[in-house]
């Protein structure tokens, strides 16, 4: 979530990375640069690995060779 126009707002971030302290801190660049967002803006509530076929990102599934969707 991210605090935003007076309220949190939901969202949710695919990224390639080695660990879960990696995946954070890119999703927490990613949201500051795009967004002008402050690291105590964003709350990270769930970091999980997922299958790179079930991301909709296209870099993820660049990254990992997946073509197509689904």
């Amino acid at each position: 979530m991210y605090f935003e126009d007076g309220r949190w707002q939901k969202f949710t971030k695919d990224v390639v990375a080695e660990s879960e302290e990696q995946a954070t801190e890119k999703v927490l660049s990613i949201l500051g640069s795009k967004h002008r967002l402050k690291r105590r803006q964003i709350a990270i509530r769930e970091v999980r690995e997922i299958d790179p076929s079930e991301s909709e990102d296209p870099v993820v599934r660049y990254h990992f060779g997946v073509s197509g969707r689904g």
